[in-house]
């Protein structure tokens, strides 16, 4: 169901929550400008500029938890500024030989990404392919939000904190059928018939290059350092980046020198997942770590934060024809997964610096669509800290003291099983839906209960039939 569709139906359901909302704006102290923007914002439109921001992981117990911990419990985040709320199934599918495919209640980061930029269902692993019988088999080919945009005269961007190649960023401007094969040594293990040794289309990371995508900003030089086989032109995926005439920054500096005429900008800036904001002990058994606040110090200077080049994007990118751009905040998934608390919070907190930024970008640009979401949900759930005997978690927990001053205990039980080691093994994506928020033109398709392949209209593509 496309957006246009749905509006009447968000239209109604706002008269209600405008009522309930006003209330909890005053409590929070805003000014009473929401409901204006609210209503102007029903008037939909069709946007010049698309800002889609996605933080990996990011259900609600973990914007939640940042929200706690950086701003106490009457605080508001930069997402909070943003008009319209939903919240969106994420579901995945299980391979099989034809449809219809049984769903999978707990999908990853390959299958939900494939999901809102192609607008289609696919299996686990899978980037922008439909689904097969087997991870082995390539599934078809799925046109992408990005190459929507491209196709229309704009110019894209693809930003993380993730390798570039990664399944998130890899969804917008690759088609493979695992997301493991992120450069030419990974496919040729993985994905050997889609080598381009054989006529395929190459790993992520060349898929990457030769899409020509105007900003592409992240981590993973390492997968752009590896050789191309068979090829004699084109030794690495960074020399086919040059041939092509795109400029490679690593650094911050480098960032911040770059200008517009300087397009496509290739940024990689560490050889693998970029550094995260914060750190902090992983969670402990039981009961779990002392309370204790959270080291913000911890991403090197030289390693540009996401609000920095989420920033520069948006400069690189303007133009009378618009843009579309998506942002990741990777490591909030990659910090639960990893049941440390403290580096899952500073990177919530960092995408919402990011959104921020967007937000900022849109009051001058009110012809901007910003839509901010999760991909799935993930495992840390904030519990009691003050619970005793058989009331105690039973997973590992991190206890954290907030800005009100006070414990907040996050728990992580989603892997471990019955007598968990002392440390805590990867811990497992939930099925939970996920929130969705949105501001600016059309932004009203958000409200409701939607599903992720919804978003693919709201973002700009168009159905393949």
């Amino acid at each position: 169901m496309t957006p246009s569709k749905r509006l009447p139906f968000a239209a109604a359901a706002l008269g209600a929550s405008v009522v309930l909302g006003l209330g909890a704006t005053w409590a929070l102290g805003d000014q009473p400008t929401s409901t204006a923007k609210t209503r102007a914002a029903l008037d939909g439109g069709k946007p010049k500029n698309i800002i889609y921001l996605l933080g990996d992981g990011m259900g609600t117990q973990e914007i939640t938890a940042a929200r706690y911990y950086r701003h106490g419990a009457a605080g508001r985040m930069n997402v909070d500024r943003l008009p319209f709320t939903g919240f969106q199934t994420t579901w995945s599918i299980k391979p099989g030989p034809a449809a219809p495919y049984k769903p999978d209640y707990d999908p990853d980061s390959a299958s939900t990404g494939t999901m809102w930029a192609t607008g289609a269902k696919t299996i686990d692993e899978r980037i922008s392919q439909g689904p097969s019988a087997s991870l082995e088999e390539p599934g078809e080919k799925l046109p992408t939000v990005l190459e929507a945009a491209q196709k229309a005269g704009k110019r894209t961007g693809n930003v993380t904190t993730a390798e570039v190649t990664d399944a998130t960023p890899a969804v917008l401007d690759s088609h493979i059928s695992q997301r493991g094969c992120q450069g030419p040594a990974d496919a040729t293990r993985l994905c050997p018939t889609e080598t381009t040794q054989v006529g395929g289309p190459g790993s992520i990371a060349e898929q990457t290059v030769k899409h020509d995508v105007d900003v592409v900003l992240g981590g993973g030089r390492a997968r752009f350092q590896q050789a191309i086989p068979g090829s004699r032109r084109d030794k690495t995926v960074e020399q086919l980046a040059r041939n092509r005439g795109q400029l490679e920054v690593t650094d911050a500096a480098g960032l911040a020198s770059a200008r517009r005429r300087d397009r496509p900008v290739l940024g990689l800036f560490t050889p693998g997942t970029m550094t995260t904001e914060w750190n902090g002990p992983t969670a402990t058994r039981g009961d779990g770590t002392p309370p204790q606040r959270c080291a913000e110090d911890h991403r090197p200077a030289n390693e540009p934060s996401l609000a920095d080049m989420t920033s520069k994007a948006i400069d690189l990118l303007r133009n009378r024809k618009g843009f579309f751009l998506q942002v990741e905040g990777a490591s909030i998934d990659k910090q639960d997964h990893a049941a440390n608390a403290c580096a899952q919070i500073g990177e919530t907190v960092a995408f919402d610096d990011a959104i921020g930024v967007a937000l900022d970008y849109q009051q001058q640009h009110p012809d901007t669509l910003i839509v901010v979401t999760a991909d799935h949900a993930h495992t840390s759930e904030i519990v009691a800290e003050d619970t005793s005997g058989t009331g105690n978690p039973t997973g590992y927990s991190n206890n954290l003291t907030t800005a009100d001053d006070q414990t907040l205990r996050i728990t992580y039980g989603t892997a471990g099983g019955r007598d968990p080691a002392d440390t805590p093994p990867s811990q497992q994506h939930t099925g939970s839906v996920v929130p969705v928020w949105g501001g600016g033109p059309g932004a009203a398709g958000v409200l409701g209960t939607t599903d992720h392949t919804d978003l693919f209209g709201l973002l700009g593509g168009k159905p393949s039939r």
